[in-house]
């Protein structure tokens, strides 16, 4: 019997290998039958396709160009400008290029971005806090400030913050002096600032060298706690810091007191510091409507933390502020972070509305640019380039900061 099984077992076998039945080596597997190779064949052709729409868009761009007499390229650049900024926190006059004039633009893009940010994330904590507080009024009263200011198109607030600065403050020989030296009028807000002396620069100086112990005493009380268990009074200890090191610097430099006082000359006023009335709209609208979001944000972090975890820590009798900073903030901050990066990249991109109230940032600049010389397409090139840039270097800080927040499994 067992003999005419394998008689039985080899005739069967040797049937499927003439019918082609039986698996077949994988080696031997055409090549465009692989679902691999023939996934990469099809990328190829599509990026090849985009490759060459691009070109030929390009290629058929500049055969109109040539056609009308339009001349391409960046040579313009290096021309002289011919026109004034109102606005600069570099020298710049007429007869600068117009490389030194988007620098300019560049640069008050810039500082309404950072300011705008740091502004944004502040009252957006504050907000949101606020917002979940177990006094009736602070709570409504931050509820209002969201549901309003989120409700009112950010145009429109720029428009409104305008307004208030041309058509409510009076002119400057009828300025208001809230206190010595501040001065309110249509031109902008006026501040006293300190007098040019070296001990005011090196106190500069010194309050960035006291920034930077307060981190490093931050790390080393953040690692002390972490090992022993006891909390180092590190806002108290960084607040005498962030004063003792300046003020320590004014004093051996011989505790200068003149001020650089705002004083009416004419029809305006000349000396301390000015918030022209664009530059003081575009930030006020800026920060109020995205603080608006970043509280929401905030708020919704805050409330994704389990009530146990509170509970825990009124156990163990932390205070509130020591439970907000320690417990709840640390871990909401995981889901903070994300949702917050785009709101902050939505400001940057909002600065561009500048241009409504002639607030010279750099898509003002390049419009002024285009319209003098033409070149459409470079001048929009430049400022998406702007654009992506800023949002790319702030995207990459915000996912640096989101891993170093990341849980970390032991």
């Amino acid at each position: 019997m067992p003999k005419i099984k394998n008689a039985e077992a080899n005739y069967l076998y040797a049937s499927a290998l003439l019918r082609g039945a039986m698996p077949k080596d994988n080696n031997s597997e055409p090549i465009w039958t692989n679902a691999t190779f023939r996934a990469r064949v099809y990328q190829v052709a599509a990026m090849s396709l985009v490759a060459l729409t691009a070109y030929y868009l390009f290629t058929n761009t500049l055969a109109n160009l040539e056609k009308q007499s339009i001349a391409t390229g960046f040579g313009f650049l290096s021309r002289e400008a011919s026109f004034e900024i109102g606005e600069s926190i570099i020298s710049f006059s007429s007869s600068d290029t117009y490389l030194r004039a988007l620098w300019v633009g560049a640069l008050n893009t810039i500082k309404v971005s950072f300011i705008g940010i740091i502004l944004t994330v502040l009252i957006g904590i504050v907000m949101g806090i606020a917002r979940l507080s177990t006094n009736w009024l602070v709570s409504r009263l931050a509820g209002v400030y969201i549901e309003v200011l989120q409700d009112i198109p950010i145009l429109l607030q720029l428009f409104f913050w305008y307004g208030i600065f041309n058509n409510v403050l009076p002119s400057p020989r009828q300025a208001m002096i809230p206190m010595e030296g501040v001065v309110l009028c249509n031109r902008g807000a006026y501040f006293a600032i300190p007098a040019d002396h070296p001990a005011f620069v090196w106190m500069g100086y010194s309050f960035v060298a006291a920034v930077v112990v307060i981190f490093i005493l931050r790390k080393w009380a953040k690692k002390r706690q972490e090992e022993t268990g006891k909390i180092f009074p590190i806002l108290s200890v960084s607040s005498a810091i962030i004063i003792a090191f300046p003020l320590f610097v004014w004093l051996i430099g011989g505790a200068p007191t003149e001020l650089n006082m705002p004083v009416l000359k004419g029809f305006n006023f000349e000396g301390g510091y000015n918030v022209s009335p664009e530059f003081g709209s575009l930030l006020l609208g800026l920060v109020l409507y995205t603080s608006a979001f970043v509280a929401e944000i905030v708020r919704a972090g805050i409330q994704s933390i389990v009530k146990g975890q509170r509970e825990a820590a009124e156990a163990l009798g932390l205070k509130p502020l020591f439970i907000m900073n320690l417990v709840i903030l640390p871990q909401a901050l995981r889901v903070i972070i994300p949702p917050l990066t785009s709101q902050l990249l939505n400001l940057t991109k909002n600065s561009s509305l500048a241009v409504a109230i002639g607030y010279p940032d750099f898509v003002s600049v390049s419009n002024t640019t285009i319209s003098q010389t033409g070149q459409a397409i470079e001048g929009v090139a430049l400022i998406m380039i702007m654009y992506l840039t800023i949002s790319l270097l702030t995207s990459l800080f915000m996912n640096w900061y989101n891993s170093k927040m990341a849980l970390v499994e032991r």
